[in-house]
């Protein structure tokens, strides 16, 4: 078996490991097995390659990994953040740090003021976060 080949199957294992913790972290390793992998068909120095897979590794990971774990925008996100987070609701009633209820589409939901003041019943509040059954909020 070649060398380059052996380099290629550990870029497959890099890519397995990817796949079972998708971190992006295994990814960036792949990639530079794999362009060891062809370097390694002209240059056959084992400790040359280890150091030529350290290097390039070391470059994806800090140049790539950034852009591959930039987080999507709010328009973009599904779920809670995307239909909920940031937009206004009407309060039910009185919502304090301990109690209320806010309507967003037609949707009812406990509520939590984020500050120690009161949103009186009728009024505007916008959803800050989420907590399972819970809106937080803040007064408009």
């Amino acid at each position: 078996m070649d060398l380059w080949q052996i380099i290629g199957i550990i870029g497959i294992a890099l890519c397995v490991l990817e796949i079972l913790t998708p971190t992006l972290f295994f990814l960036n390793l792949a990639i530079g097995a794999f362009m060891t992998a062809v370097i390694s068909i002209w240059y056959q120095n084992i400790p040359g390659l280890i150091v030529v897979f350290v290097v390039l590794s070391s470059i994806i990971l800090v140049f790539l990994r950034p852009v591959l774990m930039k987080k999507e925008s709010k328009e973009n996100k599904t779920g809670i953040e995307g239909k909920y987070i940031g937009k206004t609701a009407h309060a039910e009633t009185d919502i304090t740090s301990k109690s209320g209820v806010v309507t967003i589409y037609g949707e009812r939901w406990e509520a939590r003021n984020i500050h120690d003041d009161v949103i009186p019943a009728g009024g505007e509040a916008r959803i800050v976060r989420n907590d399972s059954l819970i809106m937080y909020v803040e007064k408009v």
